[in-house]
């Protein structure tokens, strides 16, 4: 029998994972997935570009920064086997927008209501710090699957200044009127982007990075607003 044909998605995401574009970024990963951390050393790791995750039709599209070496780009899931994404999900649950509070491999169980996690940059950066030539190299893919899923989405979250600047960049791209100056990012901001004949909402929030979080700059109860908020304005907290 014939094969049924990939979704756009799906094919975006082929792609994705091919990428060799970014010699720097190519030879961390790599490096990471053969050297591992001790705590891992008996698992394989994906040391690939980590695609979007969560609903192939969202409502709300979470836009972070990057996979870390030892989380996402060990497990290949965004989000999953580190601290900050420990922590995401943990709100997510909390809020009615994923399934579990955890999220620690691939097929645990995890799965997100009318949500999707994205990054701004695909594959792990040494120090967490992609350069902006790399930034730049990669905001292609950001571009097309938010091209993707514009349709329906309804609300889009950004998390830290970086994630911001990515989303708001996107938007543009995709046909968003983004204002000039730019809207500066801050926790619990919120701007409305006329796209489509209708208003985009835009939220920004404190990245859940140890920094952030171990702090107390970022709040469980913090998170959990503007996740709450998201959920609220894409009509999901029912």
């Amino acid at each position: 029998m014939p094969r049924e044909p990939l979704d756009p998605l799906q094919r975006l995401e082929d792609r994705l994972v091919d990428c060799r574009a970014c010699p720097r970024l190519v030879a961390w990963r790599e490096q990471v997935a053969r050297e591992k951390r001790a705590a891992y050393a008996d698992e394989d790791y994906w040391g690939r570009p980590v695609p979007g995750w969560g609903s192939s039709d969202p409502r709300i599209l979470v836009v972070g920064l990057a996979p870390a070496a030892h989380g996402a780009n060990r497990t290949g899931r965004i989000f999953t086997g580190d601290r900050s994404g420990d922590w995401l999900f943990a709100s997510l649950h909390r809020v009615g927008l994923a399934a579990i509070p955890t999220s620690t491999h691939a097929g645990d169980g995890q799965a997100l209501r009318g949500t999707r996690l994205v990054s701004a940059v695909r594959c792990a950066p040494p120090d967490n710090k992609p350069t902006p030539p790399e930034r730049d190299t990669c905001a292609p893919w950001l571009d097309e699957e938010l091209a993707l899923l514009l349709p329906g989405v309804e609300v889009v979250v950004a998390l830290g200044a970086f994630g911001w600047a990515a989303a708001l960049t996107a938007l543009a791209r995709v046909g968003a009127d983004v204002p000039r100056p730019r809207p500066r990012f801050g926790h619990a901001v919120e701007v409305r982007l006329p796209v489509d004949g209708r208003e985009l909402p835009l939220l920004g929030c404190y990245h859940p990075s140890p920094h952030n979080t171990v702090t107390g700059r970022l709040s469980e109860q913090m998170t959990d607003e503007v996740l709450g908020r998201a959920a609220a304005l894409a009509r999901m907290d029912g």
